[in-house]
């Protein structure tokens, strides 16, 4: 009589893995396939939109010239200012025609004529719109969408764990190490299948794990907090910093801030200045380093409306939890290190796009097995 097999530990791991991925493997499908596509997002709607890079013809003319250009063409209240480091790219100027606008419009404006440019309706946006949509919510509403998904982003993390214990062979000798590393392309179809879940689900685990922590973050506001508290500063605050603003009667006009920011920022980059409002009674100035490590990593300054330097925000100076916390956008999304980082991240979500589908494949061939 055949002796019948006891409960083991990888046993339960290994029922984990496989009812976990059973139950969420259709959301993970589009949500994997969906981030494969953004994440190539900006450089899609580049593809399509009008070109509106100028074409250098003199001296460009100072902000104070273009910002009355502006206000005569325009009405609202101009909130920022963005200079590019580029020479051929238009300025962006940011207009709010009532406060109650979250973050305005957009003006691109040609820093050597005035002139603002206007593109045409960019055939991508509702494109890459619809593919943002099936991502952060599967196309439902955002209040059912969204924990739809932060929950199968819960079970993606465990899948991972308990994938990773799976792939370890049974005897952990060095010469059964070889066949998690390798994909066995010579054998049958069900063996050529398997190799594609357990080994590239390995490669691509690390980048599975960070995308899936840091995308938690939009799904629970309690995971947000709780994530905060973790490493000691919050994730995404908007807040402004507060600061003691000396009396004053005057306020820097454009021309006079951008030799502020010249000073305290002298090295190339593209340059964002908000100017004082509501939420901030000063200058905020944000650039990034043009031949830094990151295209996403910049530098902070704050300037009282009198030229008074109030504070200076060196992103390679931050503590490392803070620069964590604002980069868990690029993190999520790859930008964090450019066009590198967005093709491995791609590749990822690729893999991780097919895992469904192979583990699918992997338990229908078991099944019939057994029968």
């Amino acid at each position: 009589m055949k002796k019948k097999k006891s409960f083991s530990f990888r046993k339960l791991i290994n029922d984990v893995h496989l009812w976990l991925g059973l139950a969420s493997g259709i959301i993970l499908f589009l949500v994997c396939l969906s981030g494969s596509i953004l994440a190539f997002e900006h450089e899609i709607k580049a593809f399509f939109e009008e070109d509106l890079k100028v074409e250098p013809k003199g001296e460009k003319l100072s902000l104070n010239a273009l910002e009355t250009k502006i206000r005569q063409d325009h009405a609202g209240t101009l909130t920022s200012v963005s200079i590019p480091s580029d020479q051929s790219d238009p300025y962006t100027f940011t207009i709010k025609e009532n406060p109650e606008e979250r973050r305005g419009t957009n003006l691109q404006v040609n820093p050597y004529t005035a002139e603002t440019l206007v593109a045409g309706p960019n055939p991508a946006d509702g494109f890459c719109f619809l593919f943002f949509r099936m991502h952060r919510w599967l196309l439902f509403d955002s209040s059912i969408g969204r924990p739809i998904v932060g929950v199968a982003t819960i079970f993606f993390l465990i899948l991972s764990i308990t994938g990773l214990v799976l792939w370890f062979p049974r005897k952990l000798k060095r010469k059964n190490f070889k066949a998690g590393f390798k994909i066995k392309t010579k054998a049958n179809w069900k063996r050529v299948n398997h190799d594609l879940h357990n080994t590239l689900g390995f490669y691509a685990l690390i980048f599975i794990v960070i995308m899936g922590i840091t995308g938690l973050c939009w799904s629970f506001e309690g995971y947000r907090e709780g994530l905060g508290n973790l490493i000691g500063t919050p994730v995404f605050n908007r807040s402004s910093p507060e600061f003691e603003l000396p009396e004053t009667t005057t306020t820097l006009d454009l021309d006079a801030i951008e030799e502020v920011a010249a000073r305290v920022f002298p090295f190339d980059g593209d340059l964002n200045i908000s100017l004082p409002g509501d939420r901030a009674d000063y200058f905020s100035l944000r650039k990034n380093h043009a031949s830094g490590w990151s295209p996403v990593a910049a530098d902070r300054a704050y300037i009282a409306k009198n030229g008074e330097v109030l504070s200076v925000d060196v992103f390679a100076d931050k503590p490392l939890n803070v620069q964590f916390a604002s980069l868990i956008k690029p993190l999520h999304t790859g930008e964090v290190f450019g066009m590198f980082s967005k093709i491995i991240y791609f590749l990822a979500c690729l893999i991780a796009t097919s895992l469904p589908i192979t583990g699918t494949l992997i338990w229908i061939n078991k099944m019939k097995k057994k029968k």
